[in-house]
């Protein structure tokens, strides 16, 4: 089942939740505490970030090191983009949900730099790719905006007027072109490459949603190729059909009790009128956590009218 689209209408309520969550702000205070350790006590960073000759036996460093910031401005922009974005997609998503996103894509992410840095050594044998501190929050904020593109594509961005299905790739091209011109975007680049991928194969092929009890999000509209223009769609998709079959290519035969067949594109012997009837279902209990959310924050608001009618 995958995360039904919002309409126009619900992504504009979506957008208008005010109030950031309890565990944004604790997420962000975790970022906030570390920077501020490292910058008092720079010899953390060994031990916390990434550096891929020492990460055996620092095993550790693959999960930790995403949540250590070594700029003033990463720190910055990753809390403020976990705080804002983050409002959005925990209500729809759920609290444990949107926690082991982060820790998925955070690991993930870490994994695939430790690959990348060991084989570009092999092939270039410069040791700085081996001991260069990686680190930062930016993989799993790429990956927040893969799921802005997931459950509200067609919203636009006020002023601007770009939909939101187009920020993972407006997000990377613009990473891409900065490289070239400044060595701090470049250490930022292998974070959020992989950081927007591997967050597109969790919430493709793996996340499972409580109220359905299936896996993935198996629409068009949210195909591999949907990142590219689409006049270059035609050469993509057949190359992402290779990995589309190394991910899944024995879950296509899995029965219709273990959800859909992950990642399928389009459903394969799959019944429309109940394949309906899911989306619904999931819009449903989508409303549902958009209402209680509003009603907390009404409920919120009354409090501190009534407060202040006494107090006067």
């Amino acid at each position: 089942m995958s995360t039904p689209p919002l309409s126009q209408s619900q992504g504009t309520r979506l957008l208008s939740v005010s109030g950031f969550t309890r565990l944004c702000k604790g997420l962000s205070l975790v970022l906030v505490s570390a920077h501020i350790v490292l910058h008092f006590f720079p010899f953390v960073i060994t031990y916390l970030a990434l550096i891929p000759a020492r990460t055996i036996p620092f095993v550790w460093n693959l999960i930790t090191a995403g949540y250590i910031e070594q700029s003033v401005y990463g720190v910055v922009v990753s809390t403020i983009g976990l705080l804002f974005i983050g409002k959005l997609l925990e209500p729809v998503w759920g609290p444990k949900e949107f926690l082991k996103f982060i820790f998925v894509v955070n690991f993930l992410t870490s994994v695939c730099i430790f690959t990348t840095a060991i084989a570009l050594y092999y092939i270039t044998r410069q040791e700085t790719y081996l001991y260069l501190p990686l680190s930062g929050f930016h993989g799993v904020i790429s990956g927040f905006l893969v799921g802005i593109k997931q459950i509200i594509p067609d919203q636009e961005l006020p002023f601007l007027k770009i939909k939101m299905k187009w920020l993972p790739s407006i997000t990377l091209l613009c990473s891409i072109a900065m490289s070239f011109w400044t060595v701090e975007a470049t250490s930022y680049l292998p974070t959020i490459i992989f950081g927007t991928y591997t967050s597109w194969i969790y919430l493709r092929y793996w996340q499972r949603k409580p109220e359905t009890k299936l896996k993935g999000d198996p629409s068009e509209d949210f195909a591999f190729s949907t990142f590219f223009p689409e006049l270059l769609r035609p050469v993509i998709d057949p190359i992402a059909s290779i990995f589309h079959r190394m991910l899944c290519g024995r879950s296509d035969t899995s029965n219709d009790d273990e959800g859909y067949p992950l990642g399928a594109d389009p459903l394969p012997g799959s019944d429309p009128i109940e394949a309906s009837r899911r989306r619904e279902r999931g819009a449903r209990a989508l409303e549902e956590r958009l209402a209680a959310e509003r009603l907390a924050s009404a409920r919120s608001a009354g409090e501190l009218q009534t407060d202040a009618a006494e107090n006067v």
